[in-house]
């Protein structure tokens, strides 16, 4: 790992992926064997919080985060942010359980980070990025949102809605977490809009996509409608900013 980066956590949000929990601890641990591991557990029915604990028990980079119950990826990561800061980390990742995200493409974004990013994307949007075992029907409808997100809110970014990224402590304590209400992958484009907005160094790093093999998929149309919702919000509030930068620039 490169050392000027700092301490780093790894924020693995969970509800019922038991299954899981031990094959994506066991591939972080091995692909960047330095940082730490906090899973926040909303408190799954299906024992994935024990199965956290136990983790925990034996390892002393994994901890444990039990919440109350299932309040949304967004709420999730906030906690897990806050935990994060609290512990005097300086590096926070954003990674799924599922194995979707590849944990031994890590280094890389934490190297781009290292070079002087301050939030750095696992983007399957972008050339060299790419997905495995999604239908047409899943890979259109991201293009479709991504496309989507970076005309209304102008914003160069091809992947906004990826849920493999790593932060620096400081770009989250300088974007204002307090009022994120966004959830579900509206909140990761949210995150990135505010980086953006405040005047942050965004960077994409090609990643493959692996769709999970055990598990559920969180993704409903609940998701989708507050992106599209929430993303129009956004653009029509930036667009006087948007416009006066247009002016100054002829």
């Amino acid at each position: 790992m490169e050392p000027s980066l700092g301490r780093v956590l790894v924020i693995v949000p969970t509800y019922n992926e038991r299954e899981n929990l031990p094959m994506i601890t066991g591939r972080l641990r091995a692909a960047v064997p330095d940082a730490h591991i906090l899973i926040a557990d909303d408190a799954s029915p299906d024992g994935t919080g024990q199965a956290a604990d136990a983790l925990a028990a034996a390892d002393d980079h994994i901890h444990v985060l039990h919440r109350p119950g299932k309040q949304g990826l967004g709420a999730a990561y906030i906690a897990g942010f806050r935990w994060g800061l609290s512990q005097g980390f300086d590096v926070l990742v954003e990674i799924d359980a599922d194995g979707s995200h590849q944990p031994e493409e890590l280094p890389r974004l934490l190297e781009v980070l290292a070079a002087g990013a301050d939030l750095v994307i696992g983007s399957r949007w972008v050339p060299g990025g790419k997905v495995v075992n999604w239908p047409w029907t899943r890979e259109l409808l991201s293009r479709g949102a991504n496309t989507y997100a970076r005309i209304a809110l102008g914003i160069p970014v091809r992947d906004s809605t990826a849920g493999f990224r790593a932060y620096r402590a400081a770009t989250l304590e300088k974007i204002g977490l307090d009022d994120v209400q966004s959830q579900g992958y509206c909140f990761q484009v949210d995150l990135t809009l505010r980086t953006i907005r405040s005047g942050l160094r965004v960077r994409e790093v090609p990643i493959t996509f692996v769709e999970r093999t055990a598990g559920a998929s969180k993704m409903s149309r609940t998701i989708v409608f507050e992106a599209l919702w929430r993303i129009a919000a956004w653009g029509i509030a930036g667009l006087p900013d948007r416009l006066r930068r247009r002016r100054h620039r002829r």
